[in-house]
């Protein structure tokens, strides 16, 4: 305890902010890239590894206020106010996905997670737990009393010229309610396959499938992977006045003109295969389904697919040929996928390097042998006042297989994913990894992002 708050101390006086301590590192934050003083200090109190993020002077003053109102045993109602703001306005000029308010035993802490990854706050004391806790439940309407047991909840916030609606998510925790605010900002950017980025004959066959009168489409990834907006990119070019698109969600994320959405209500009976039995009789074109969870939603969506509608819809897999395994898992046979299936994209998010900050790497990679094309050239970025570590939002990766002529053949033949893949791969297919690899060339990206999303590029 000591030991923090001489950190803490320290960092006051040079004008910056202590993070996070671990067990290894240390992590503060500066607006100041000339911070040997700053730097020589922690050294002499502390042993462990020190991490700088580079603030701009107006956040790190912001927090510093913060953190002030906070110091006090008993923050006021409009102290209280005041901090809240500030948490949540800095949330969203850091263009943050989520807040987390996490009570510890020493320390409450607050992460935003930044293009996927969480970034620590200065931590406020313990004291200030249950009043904001009971403020974020006041805005969400929820039941203040009740501490045991999960809650979920919504409010609106303005900022400026930003409308931004938070999901709340309370859990009951060791020292506490842990709180996860979802932020679901309202922007009037439009949504097309062209803003998603895909290079040129991964776009093609996306908009060709979509051409399709009848079939499946899967977009597949794990949560946070961007398939939501790679659904409703799609619905965007689909929506035309002369076509009856149904959707099933849970929940409806982006609220969009011309579309049926209707969302799931589990307590109420209203399930995915539920839905979709009865919106198959709403006289549908186009469907499209949040997730594929079970088989019987399985089922239902490839018999839709194959009786003259057009579905799209979700699935969490590895990659493009790994959804063909989950499907049989499904209890999908194979012909019938063969005959379903029009395409299959598999996508991923990664960090883009600051483009304020980023330079050539001078010292060469080793490279295990992979089989593919390995960039010689490699990026880097040490971060500074514009980004968080180096980086500074994301783009994304995609694998596109497109099921038709000789695969529909080898899937009913009952190949083996190995076999499937070559010929894909024949057939001008690029893996996950090959483009990942083309945007490190590119200097897009880092090895290191590469493999923090994809695994170890040597697998």
């Amino acid at each position: 305890m000591k030991m923090s708050s001489t950190l803490h101390d320290t960092c006051r006086q040079h004008n910056a902010l202590l993070l996070d301590v671990t067990d290894v590192a240390l992590k503060i934050a500066t607006s100041s890239l000339t911070g040997e003083p700053l730097l020589s200090e922690l050294r002499d109190i502390s042993s462990k590894a020190i991490h700088v993020d580079i603030w701009p002077a107006r956040r790190i003053e912001l927090w510093q206020a913060a953190c002030s109102l906070a110091a006090n045993k008993e923050v006021s109602g409009h102290s209280l106010t005041n901090l809240l703001n500030e948490v949540l306005s800095s949330a969203i000029q850091q263009r943050a996905s989520d807040i987390h308010f996490e009570p510890g035993q020493m320390a409450y802490r607050i992460r935003l997670r930044i293009d996927g990854v969480l970034q620590p706050q200065p931590p406020l004391p313990c004291s200030v737990a249950a009043q904001i806790t009971a403020r974020l439940k006041v805005l969400a309407s929820l039941d203040i009393a009740e501490k045991r047991l999960p809650q979920d909840g919504q409010f609106d916030y303005t900022e400026g010229k930003d409308h931004v609606s938070f999901r709340v998510s309370t859990l009951p925790c060791r020292h506490g309610e842990k709180l996860v605010l979802r932020l679901m900002q309202k922007t009037t950017t439009p949504l097309n396959i062209t803003a998603l980025g895909m290079p040129g004959r991964e776009a093609a066959l996306f908009h060709q499938a979509l051409t399709s009168p009848q079939g499946l489409i899967l977009i597949t990834g794990p949560t946070g992977s961007g398939k939501t907006v790679s659904l409703y990119s799609a619905l965007t070019q689909l929506n035309q006045v002369h076509r009856n698109i149904c959707t099933v969600e849970d929940p409806v994320e982006i609220p969009f003109n011309g579309l049926n959405q209707t969302q799931l209500h589990v307590k109420a009976g209203l399930t995915y295969s539920t839905l979709l039995r009865a919106l198959l009789r709403q006289d549908p074109d186009i469907i499209m389904i949040g997730e594929i969870r079970d088989s019987e939603t399985a089922k239902i969506a490839v018999t839709a697919a194959q009786t003259g509608h057009l579905v799209l819809s979700t699935l969490h897999t590895d990659s493009t040929i790994g959804t063909l395994t989950r499907l049989e898992q499904l209890n999908i046979p194979r012909e019938i996928l063969a005959s379903s299936l029009r395409l299959i994209i598999a996508q991923r998010l990664v960090r883009k390097l600051c483009p304020h900050c980023r330079s050539k790497s001078d010292t060469p990679v080793e490279h295990p042998p992979l089989g593919i094309s390995v960039p010689t050239i490699h990026w880097q970025a040490k971060g500074c006042r514009h980004c968080y570590g180096g980086y500074y939002g994301r783009t994304a990766l995609f694998e596109v297989l497109s099921v038709c002529g000789v695969l529909k053949r080898l899937i009913t033949q009952g190949s083996s994913p190995e076999e499937l893949e070559s010929v894909a791969k024949d057939k001008g297919m690029m893996t996950l990894l090959e483009n990942g690899f083309d945007a490190v060339a590119q200097g897009i990206t880092s090895r290191e992002e590469l493999e923090r999303v994809l695994g170890q590029c040597n697998d």
